[in-house]
């Protein structure tokens, strides 16, 4: 006999997890509404994710619903795990990608056991990915809408995680998922994106660095053969690739090339200058539950919005391997997350070393 699936939903207030929440309640199925409170800094930096305004929008979409609703308080997690690991990647001259964090550690971890003891045999988001059973065993596959898809940053998952996931979004288009909202009278329909870091509020990412007490040291900016031609304001203040902010004047466009940590230099240059062909992975997450046995051929994709690009990839462990790319490419950045992807299946990934 199988048991009556009962679906915890995590809602935001923002249109996407509420229609994923008004697509499961019309197919009949038992659903309720969890909503995280998470670290903010203080009143007039509320945290992007779960606002006053956002909580009020959430129970409002809920009781539209007539589904329950539940806040969970995450707060010092949330802190230590995802804004803290931030803070501390920054400091060590990487780009972290908070939103992978949060994902493993909060959203498919805390949040998934929570619904999981309120009596929930799944959890619902908004997100746009598809799962696939393939005979007891999960896939996590790009969504319908290549615009939307955020597999990417689902990549983190496992087989228990997926074993529990369902994302009604997968095979709607954005214009679709709010045309729903209109239909359904939501009073979310018309929200904007968000784009910004939940936990930044209305600041740069450079102005909260700051406020977290990690001070930017000044050094200097200099050309690929090491001549000085400029002061940068710390090393955390810039990423690979960035042209626009460097602060220096020249008859051509200057990109960062390199953060130099030990000697506190940013490495400046041209855009053909700009590339990576091979790199390795850390804390590689393989979807599947182990790596692959030999090397493989898989499209690599270096941040959320790259583009994908063919790869070899060869485990040295369980949790690091090494990327030889088809070709260079210019956003190569240690911290972010290199995912791998075969068709529409994603296999894993991993984190960028220095």
């Amino acid at each position: 006999m199988t048991t009556k699936p009962t679906i915890a939903v995590a809602m935001s207030g923002g249109v996407d997890s509420s229609v994923a929440a008004a697509i499961l309640a019309e197919q009949g199925v038992p659903v309720f509404g969890l909503m995280m409170r998470l670290w903010s800094r203080g009143p007039k930096h509320a945290n992007r994710c779960c606002s006053p305004a956002d909580m009020a929008r959430a129970r409002t979409v809920a009781a539209q619903l007539d589904i329950p609703f539940y806040a969970l308080d995450v707060q010092d997690r949330f802190k230590r795990q995802v804004v803290d690991f931030f803070t501390d990647g920054y400091s060590q001259g990487l780009t972290p990608n908070p939103c992978m964090e949060c994902n493993r550690h909060i959203r498919w971890g805390f949040l998934l056991e929570h619904a999981l003891a309120m009596g929930a045999t799944h959890l619902a988001t908004g997100h746009y990915a598809r799962v696939r059973n393939q005979d007891g065993s999960f896939q996590l596959l790009r969504a319908i809408d290549p615009h939307k898809d955020q597999s990417y940053v689902l990549s983190v998952m496992g087989q228990r995680e997926l074993a529990h996931a369902v994302f009604p979004l997968g095979g709607y288009t954005k214009t679709q998922v709010r045309e729903m909202a209109s239909e359904l009278r939501l009073p979310v329909a018309d929200r904007a994106e968000s784009q910004d870091l939940c936990f930044v509020g209305d600041g740069d990412y450079r102005e909260f660095l700051d406020s977290q007490g990690i001070r930017l040291q000044p050094g200097p900016i200099v050309d690929r053969a090491g001549s000085q031609i400029g002061e940068h304001q710390g090393l955390a203040g810039y990423t690979i690739g960035q042209r626009k902010g460097i602060g220096v004047s020249a008859k051509h466009p200057l990109y960062v090339l390199e953060k130099d940590l030990p000697s506190n230099r940013l490495v400046v240059g041209p855009r053909e200058a700009l590339g990576c062909q091979e790199f390795n992975v850390a804390r590689v997450n393989w979807i599947a539950g182990t790596p692959p046995t030999q090397s493989i051929t898989a499209g690599v994709q270096v941040r959320y919005k790259a583009r994908e690009v063919p790869a070899q990839i060869t485990s040295h462990s369980d949790t690091h391997a090494n990327v030889h790319l088809a070709e260079p490419v210019p956003d190569v950045t240690p911290g972010q997350s290199a995912v791998f992807f075969q068709d529409s299946v994603c296999l894993g990934g991993g984190v960028i070393e220095p």
